[in-house]
């Protein structure tokens, strides 16, 4: 992968060594050329792809074109591929097409959608399990988009998924963290689990904010994408989430009740005290 060098701050993910904790989609820039400038001004080590997207319609050689010139311009950014089963409403459905996605893209990575309510695009909880239970049983490196149910994310963890992506709020709205209480908790009751935030943050500060938290990391997509200046925008996150971590690193201070002095005084100007 094109970033080679091993950073002080480098993570583990299925076995892969990652130093940017930026995930980024896909889909919605305005050009393909403007795609592949935002990932490569964020330095991101994965991005995220439909194979519905990949694959096209057979029967429209403009689509299976594009789809081509597509799947050829990610191949050449160089960065982890983590394929998708976006618009799947089954686990039957996720799992096929997960195994398609293996053959095309020759990963075992697999971010596991099984969508269960068409208006805020929430996740099925009991489909979801099944299915990424099977997939692990499969063999595949399952990245479960999920709610911040920590019942929910527990099970998951059970059925051994090693990676889970919670949602900020629903995909695309760009709302940012509407339940920090349960991400806090999901912090703290899956201390050993990577945790990476996956839909719903929608400015820089709202990653920051996550990965001050102690999230591992954080997947985005339409607040780069719908941006005025996706490159920019793309360079502001990846700054926002390495400011996150290294506050995180270096250990926010307690938040208090009442107002202290940061320099304390004798009741006198400090000429008088000479």
């Amino acid at each position: 992968m094109r970033n080679s060098t091993t950073t002080a701050d480098a993570w583990m993910v299925y076995g892969q060594t990652l130093n940017s904790r930026l995930l980024l989609g896909t889909a919605l820039y305005p050009s393909p050329e403007i795609m592949s400038q935002a990932i490569k001004t964020s330095h991101c080590d994965v991005v995220t792809l439909s194979l519905r997207r990949i694959v096209g319609s057979q029967s429209d050689t403009d689509a299976s074109t594009n789809s081509q010139v597509f799947f050829d311009l990610i191949t050449r950014i160089g960065t982890h591929l983590l394929p998708n089963t976006a618009g799947c409403k089954t686990a039957l459905d996720a799992i096929q097409l997960a195994h398609m996605a293996r053959e095309l893209f020759n990963t075992n990575w697999i971010k596991l959608e099984v969508i269960g309510d068409d208006y805020n695009l929430q996740p099925d909880p009991f489909a979801l399990v099944v299915a990424a239970k099977q997939l692990i049983d499969d063999g595949f490196a399952v990245f479960p988009y999920a709610t911040d149910d920590l019942v929910l994310c527990q099970k998951l963890v059970d059925v051994g998924c090693q990676v889970i992506m919670p949602w900020a709020s629903p995909i695309g709205t760009g709302q940012g963290i509407l339940n920090p209480y349960a991400l806090e908790t999901l912090r703290q009751r899956l201390p050993n689990t990577v945790l990476i935030v996956d839909a719903g943050i929608g400015k820089p500060s709202d990653a920051c904010r996550v990965m001050e938290m102690g999230f591992d990391g954080v997947l985005l997509n339409t607040a780069v994408a719908k941006a005025h200046d996706p490159i920019a925008m793309a360079q502001s996150f990846s700054q926002s989430i390495a400011a996150g971590r290294g506050a995180y690193r270096a250990g926010l201070m307690p938040k208090r009740q009442t107002a202290q002095t940061s320099t304390p005084l004798l009741d006198q100007p400090l000429w008088h005290q000479t």
